[in-house]
């Protein structure tokens, strides 16, 4: 009998199985639904609803900068297992999802989802539930982060664990954004500058370090003072300009930028580990 491509591709949302594998199974089923997810499952192909409580917390973390440097952008595709983290297929899959979100500036991973995967007629989002079926382990497009600015340089960690996006209010060449990018990666700041740190998170850290200074024996008269000295050292970790730079730790990253062009600073920054 005749099977309709929607009759496949509604069988390939549910189970994951590819393409093929489907219109075969409808074929088996003649055109029958649940007696063709019957014949995958014989087959072991329905593979994307039976993985939906698994883990994914493995995967590749990828950065890119556009030609010009005026856009970045990060996406995390999560996997189960390191061994396929590492698998060339699925790196490269993990980097057309990230060409396709640069060039077309996606708005948010819902849109990016939405994209369609390059060479296919799949959506992003199909693709994956389509690799899932191939794969046989859960996949998922878990973030995207992107930034646009003057100049904006992007840095991949070996091993594709760990990544940076850095927006930078000019430019000043490929090797001070790069060494900033590693800055961010390496060092993980909060935020920019101490006051772009938000409010609750410094409350925080001084209850932290106020109670820290009363377990230490010291007088609750002095303890808010305590945590006042404490919470001027952490911003020199918190905030990325403030920071030493790993190159040189006689220098801020301010002082670095600064040094190297007048004016120059970063405006913005993202960093996604998987730990």
């Amino acid at each position: 009998m005749k099977i309709t491509a929607a009759e496949v591709n509604q069988l390939r949302k549910q189970t994951g199985a590819g393409m093929m594998d489907c219109k075969k199974a409808l074929q088996e089923a003649e055109g029958n639904m649940e007696a063709a997810i019957e014949f995958l499952r014989k087959k072991g192909q329905k593979v994307a609803a039976k993985r939906s409580d698994r883990d994914a917390a493995e995967g590749v973390v990828i950065a890119k900068s556009t030609a010009d440097g005026t856009r970045g952008a990060m996406i995390v595709l999560n996997c189960e297992t390191d061994f396929v983290a590492k698998n060339a297929d699925f790196t490269n899959v993990a980097n057309a999802i990230l060409d396709t979100a640069i060039e077309a500036d996606a708005a948010d991973l819902d849109a990016l989802k939405g994209l369609k995967f390059p060479g296919s007629d799949l959506t992003i989002g199909d693709k994956i539930t389509e690799e899932i079926g191939r794969i046989g382990e859960k996949l998922d497009l878990s973030a995207y982060e992107k930034l646009t600015a003057g100049r904006v340089v992007s840095y991949n960690h070996p091993g594709n664990k760990l990544a940076s996006v850095v927006a930078f209010n000019q430019d000043a060449g490929d090797d001070v954004g790069r060494d900033v990018a590693m800055q961010v990666a390496a060092m993980a700041p909060v935020a920019v500058t101490p006051d772009a740190i938000s409010a609750d998170l410094i409350a925080k850290e001084k209850e932290i370090a106020r109670e820290l200074a009363i377990q230490e024996g010291k007088p609750e008269a002095m303890a808010d003072k305590i945590a006042e000295g404490r919470i001027n050292k952490w911003f020199k970790e918190a905030a990325l300009l403030e920071q030493p730079f790993i190159k040189d730790n006689k220098k801020s990253i301010k002082q670095y930028l600064t040094d190297t062009q007048d004016g120059l600073t970063v405006t913005e920054f993202r960093r996604i580990a998987l730990s």
